[in-house]
């Protein structure tokens, strides 16, 4: 079996081909994938060449751990049928390239219990499942706090303020240094950082991923409060120790989402409590790839690509 598929042969080398796929078990899913979506964080980091040392990284490698498709076959023993629409996070399953992440194919091979359903209406909307439950993931962590105050205005950031809201929480205020992205919030402020004078947030969640950040956090928040890491970070995180020591500065790390945040977090937006609407500003063929990965990685104003991987087979 073949498909079509976003390959990363290096740094900045990337291009459509056309892979071998390993043959499904009995606990496979066969998926033709519709939709899938370039990350901003974690593959940028696989694109520029700057990403450190991973498990199972190595090139040629295909990308992607945010798709949406449907069934086209299922083993005996999935509980899955032809026609159901599913999430996929990624899948190892290309001879000669590394499945890392996976999910940017036109096919895909995958063991069933990895897989959720999902409602054909969400459309392109359903490939956003996963960070959706990477802000679930954050937010019900160990000895969990809400934000009250959110870094970055992209994509996770917009998600942890609704699931804020979700949580019937006080609105938390969101910084975002680029005019541009201030806009879209529904239900809390999104503010200049420069002009904000609070020294008292309990609950700081980062969603830039740009440690050199960290001494102004600590400056921000009152004697006790905690720092949520929730981007993803390629260089080694530093802070000057005496603020911190002074204001007994906690700090979390947020990892990545489990089973559990996909189910939770497919409920809410079964229920209509979580709207993915709004967080998809550009979306391209599958074919022109190459243009928008870059775009994706270049262009502030693109909160997310999606590729459509319609006809691409």
């Amino acid at each position: 079996m073949q498909t079509k598929a976003v390959l990363l042969n290096g740094p900045k080398d990337l291009a459509v081909a056309d892979l071998a796929l390993t043959d499904p078990a009995q606990t496979d899913l066969v998926i033709e994938v519709r939709h899938s979506g370039i990350s901003t964080g974690t593959e940028k980091l696989f694109w520029s060449g700057d990403m450190p040392p991973f498990p199972g990284m190595g090139y040629p490698l295909v990308p992607g751990y945010e798709a949406a498709g449907e069934v086209i076959e299922a083993g005996a023993q999935t509980g899955f049928s032809p026609g159901d629409h599913v999430f996929v996070p990624g899948a190892n399953c290309y001879d000669g390239a590394f499945g890392l992440f996976g999910g940017a194919a036109s096919h895909i091979v995958t063991g069933s219990d990895r897989v959720c359903r999902i409602d054909s209406g969400l459309g392109a909307q359903g490939a956003l499942l996963a960070l959706a439950a990477t802000a679930r993931h954050a937010m019900a962590g160990f000895n969990k706090t809400v934000p009250d105050l959110i870094v970055g205005h992209g994509v996770l950031g917009r998600l942890l303020a609704r699931l804020t809201l979700v949580a019937g929480a006080p609105a938390p205020t969101v910084w975002e240094i680029d005019p541009a992205r201030r806009s879209g919030a529904d239900g809390y402020d999104v503010i200049d950082p420069e002009t904000d004078t609070r020294r008292d947030y309990q609950s700081v969640y980062d969603a830039s991923g740009n440690g050199a950040l960290l001494n102004d956090l600590i400056g921000r928040i009152a004697k006790g409060g905690e720092i949520v890491l929730a981007g993803f970070y390629a260089q080694p995180l530093q802070f000057a120790f005496p603020p911190a020591f002074m204001k007994e500065a906690r700090f979390r790390v947020a990892a990545e989402w489990t089973p559990a945040d996909l189910t939770a977090t497919r409920a809410l937006i079964d229920q209509g409590a979580l709207s993915l609407a709004g967080l998809i500003t550009h979306d391209a063929r599958a074919i022109d790839a190459p243009e928008a990965y870059r775009t994706a990685f270049e262009d502030p104003a693109c909160l997310k690509m999606i590729l459509n991987w319609k006809d691409a087979a």
